[in-house]
């Protein structure tokens, strides 16, 4: 589940882009192209080149969603955690701190390159 209130989101699976929910096209700004997207059961979390958008998807139908903006311009600084070697599950985790003192942590499971979530917010990151 994607919850800021509780500032992290578990259990993210990687994603093709063509399954990214369709009202994030619509927070889209000129430019702005999804790179990347995860989901957990219902919620999603969704990489472009300018921030990271979450979807959390609320009630029994799932028709009630909540849309969370984070700018990578906003981002002081963040570490990232490789699967360890043996693991039968490998799972991998992303601590990103704003500036306003905001932690927000996902947890990945299974297969996710991880250095590669690090090198896409590194490049938007050290542009700004």
């Amino acid at each position: 589940m994607i919850n800021f209130n509780k500032n992290s989101a578990w259990d993210l699976y990687p994603i093709d882009l063509s399954q990214v929910q369709g009202g994030v096209a619509g927070l889209m700004v000129n430019g702005e192209q999804p790179v990347m997207a995860f989901k957990t059961v219902r919620d999603q979390l969704v990489f472009t080149n300018k921030r990271i958008i979450s979807i959390d998807v609320q009630g029994i139908t799932g028709k009630r969603k909540s849309y969370t903006s984070l700018p990578y311009s906003k981002v002081q600084f963040f570490s990232i955690q490789t699967p360890g070697f043996i693991e039968i599950v490998p799972d991998s985790e992303l601590v990103l701190t704003f500036a306003n003192g905001f932690t927000a942590t996902y947890e990945f499971k299974g297969r996710v390159d991880i250095g590669e979530i690090g090198k896409v917010i590194s490049e938007y990151v050290l542009e700004h």
